[in-house]
């Protein structure tokens, strides 16, 4: 190489260097000096852009627009005043609109990119709660690490997942986007995703950074309706609702989400108790917080803010740092600094936060390192992911009866009749929220069962529809409820059959968002047909796909054969023939308990006992029960068969002393003769204590896969961290004294064992 060569190589070099950071960042030092170098040569305008976030608002590889309101935000990025972009994906889509915010503004700061990746990108696993219901946190991670893969090839560095809200309450659509009714499996769970989506290396090209949501008590929206006002006392608040929150801060979460809904009517966007008292300063959060869609804007509606200027001030009072599609922050928040109703080192910390995530991803050392045409190509609907993402499927199907063994199916010489309008369908078991998924790309069960490799007749019949119209994430579906266009059909075609395979359940769009329902039934007419069926041939198997609990109780006591089967995404109807046939023995258990009636709701294991229990023996009716219908649920929390056996035995509990630990200990036996997967289920009641307990906890479980006519050994160790809990003011006790320790299969069939500590 020449001199003259050597000079233009470096000046190139030097360009380039520029373009990538021109506001000449010291990349030597800790990614906290460098925050701070940037937040000294920034305007208060451009901090206040870095918590600025817009959606996608015109074709960044088209042509600019030269007026409105998509003119005004194009200006604000050439300005660097805006820090985020949603719901724009495709590398090509985000390399041109991140072009724009490092090669024109000032300081050429990268966008971070957010999208809702909640269950898969385009290759799409089983909604969160079938995922749930797998108990297994190994599969979990493993489905959100394969989500956050295809993502990032497709330039997405950041999602809005996972929802880590409990809930109770079958009713709030919302239930499929997370972990169930329990707050220790949903804290595992809230881990496991997040370590998936976010890997050991956040800057790896591959991972992307995670949002715990919605902060705080969304799920305990009153009657199950979607954006309704929660009212919970503060136990609830610290020993249910939190609880998956705090887990997400050990699992180094980047980014928390507020929520919609008020708590002690206060906009959760715009409460301080839970943003900065908690979240900020208990718990020490170092990421950032942004607001669910316009709930800034929101606080108007809720009568908590007079107009967007007071939503902007009391929101960042509160400590929300990034603003997502209301405007009032980018509106609003620098003349209310300059007016002294907020201090500027307020926008210091809200702009450090995001400032940091983005060092973190990588993105200032090469704003362009998710944009890859050909990682894009290679990943997205790659066909490596199919045997994973089928696996967690099957995982994720709970047999909730199989009287008579009807399950599994023989593999030859059976006449098996198929019905129902889901059976056909490859949209609906994409479930909700997977907004980047192309509908009609998932398998329908009967397409999987007619290319099984088994010797039987398959005959299948739609009956009549379950929707009428089109179905869009946005819009209410339309419930045929009139037409029964293949009604008669449907049954005749199941008369001659051996067996007949009913699909039926919810349409994937009739759960999530906005999607609340006071009847839990099957929708339409789907119920009247499973009846008239049963009438000809009540050799049934019910294989439902829903995406919350169902009230089953017609089909509990009729149908020999019930399989739960969820919306399992891509590779739905592979999973299910297998599970059918057998190729794949069932070991899901149920996250949330399944209510008999809707008037049970909100329904859950985990209750208090009352001043007057339920005591079915007691002769008079002054107990806390219905006169109409049972306490308990059709199934409970964790319940789930197999096609074989397990047999508990030598149950036995210890206490060490010295470190108030527990020790429990017991054999498990598959006294069947098929190899099978069990979870078996440790939970405690504090019997005497500060304030009244749960008559149940799970504090532990374990997930074994044991052959037939094989045992295993189990051991487990409950702490005091296990056996404590948090008082009404927030403080965390652990009390000495009595306490029951129950270990089974399911939350209701269960041994126990007194110990005193």
């Amino acid at each position: 190489m020449n001199f003259k060569h050597f000079i233009y190589m470096s000046i190139a070099i030097l360009i380039l260097s520029c373009q990538q950071n021109p506001a000449n960042i010291n990349s030597s030092k800790t990614i906290d000096a460098q925050v701070q170098e940037l937040l000294a040569k920034m305007t208060l305008e451009e901090k206040i852009g870095q918590m600025n976030q817009y959606s996608g608002f015109m074709d960044f590889t088209g042509p600019e627009p030269d007026k409105g309101q998509a003119a005004t935000k194009l200006d604000h990025i050439k300005k660097g005043w805006v820090g985020s972009m949603l719901n724009v994906h495709g590398v090509e889509n985000v390399r041109a609109v991140q072009k724009i915010a490092v090669e024109e503004s000032r300081l050429g700061i990268p966008l971070v990119f957010g999208f809702d990746v909640i269950h898969g990108y385009k290759t799409i696993s089983p909604i969160p709660l079938a995922e749930a219901a797998s108990w297994n946190l190994e599969a979990i991670k493993r489905s959100a690490e394969i989500a956050a893969e295809e993502a990032s090839a497709a330039g997405i560095n950041w999602t809005f997942a996972p929802m880590v809200d409990i809930s109770r309450d079958a009713r709030w659509g919302r239930v499929m986007e997370g972990a169930g009714e329990d707050p220790f499996l949903g804290s595992q769970i809230a881990k496991a995703r997040i370590n998936g989506f976010q890997g050991e290396d956040l800057a790896a090209s591959h991972t992307i950074a995670a949002t715990a949501k919605h902060f705080a008590g969304y799920g305990f929206a009153e009657a199950g309706r979607d954006y309704n006002t929660v009212d919970v006392g503060t136990t609830t608040l610290y020993n249910v609702i939190l609880p998956p929150f705090e887990a997400s801060l050990e699992a180094d979460v980047k980014s928390v989400m507020s929520a919609f809904n008020v708590l002690n009517g206060i906009p959760a966007t715009g409460d301080q108790f839970l943003l900065r008292n908690i979240l900020k300063d208990q718990w020490d959060f170092q990421g950032f917080v942004v607001s669910d869609w316009d709930s800034v804007g929101e606080m108007v509606n809720h009568g908590y803010a007079e107009d967007g200027r007071d939503a902007a001030k009391k929101s960042v009072l509160a400590g929300t740092d990034m603003d997502m599609e209301s405007y009032h922050f980018i509106e609003e928040l620098a003349s209310l600094v300059e007016a002294g109703e907020v201090d500027e080192d307020l926008i210091d910390d809200a702009a450090r936060r995001v400032l940091k995530v983005k060092f973190e991803l990588g993105l200032f050392e090469d704003p362009y390192k998710y944009l890859s045409k050909d990682r894009e190509n290679e990943l997205v609907y790659s066909p490596k992911f199919k045997d994973e993402v089928s696996d967690i499927a099957r995982r994720s199907i709970v047999l909730l009866k199989n009287d008579n063994n009807i399950l599994p199916l023989k593999k030859s010489n059976r006449k098996i009749a198929i019905i129902g309008d889901l059976a056909q369908d490859k949209t609906s078991p994409l479930g909700s929220w997977r907004i980047a998924a192309d509908d009609g790309t998932a398998e329908p069960l009967v397409e999987a069962m007619q290319a099984y490799e088994a010797n039987n007749t398959i005959n299948y019949t739609a009956g009549p529809q379950l929707i009428i119209g089109e179905t869009k994430f946005v819009k209410e579906l339309k419930v045929n409820t009139t037409d029964r266009s293949g009604f008669d059909e449907a049954v005749k075609s199941s008369k001659n059959a051996d067996v007949v395979i009913m699909n039926l359940g919810e349409h994937g769009l009739q759960s999530g968002e906005a999607r609340s329902r006071t009847r839990l039934g099957l929708p339409g007419l789907q119920q009247e047909l499973l009846e008239a069926v049963y009438k000809v041939n009540p050799n049934i198997v019910l294989v439902l796909q829903n995406g919350r609990p169902l009230t089953l109780n017609w089909a509990e006591k009729n149908i020999p054969a019930i399989v739960e089967a969820w919306q399992l995404g891509s590779f739905s109807g592979s999973a299910i023939a297998q599970v059918l046939y057998g190729d794949y023995n069932p070991s899901g258990k149920l996250p949330m308990s399944f209510p008999r009636h809707v008037g049970q709701l909100p329904l859950y294991y985990n209750h208090l006992s009352t001043g007057r229990p339920n005591d079915p023996n007691q002769n008079d009716v002054f107990r806390s029960h219905y006169t109409d219908e049972l306490n308990t649920p059709l199934y409970p929390f964790g319940f789930g068969l197999s096609y074989t056996n397990f047999t508990y035995n030598n149950f036995k509990v210890t206490t060490q002393t010295s470190s108030n630990a527990i020790e429990v200990t017991v054999n498990v036996e598959n006294s069947g003769d098929m190899d099978g997967t069990e979870t078996v289920q440790v939970y405690i009641r504090d019997l005497v204590a500060q304030i009244s307990r749960p008559v149940k906890e799970l504090k532990a479980f374990q997930q074994v896969k044991i052959k037939a006519g094989e045992k295993v050994n189990l051991t487990f160790t409950l702490t005091e961290e296990d056996l404590g809990y948090y008082l009404p003011n927030g403080d965390w006790i652990f009390e000495s004294g009595e306490f029951e320790i129950f270990l089974g299969s399911n939350s209701q069939d269960t041994s126990s064992k007194l110990i005193e500590l």
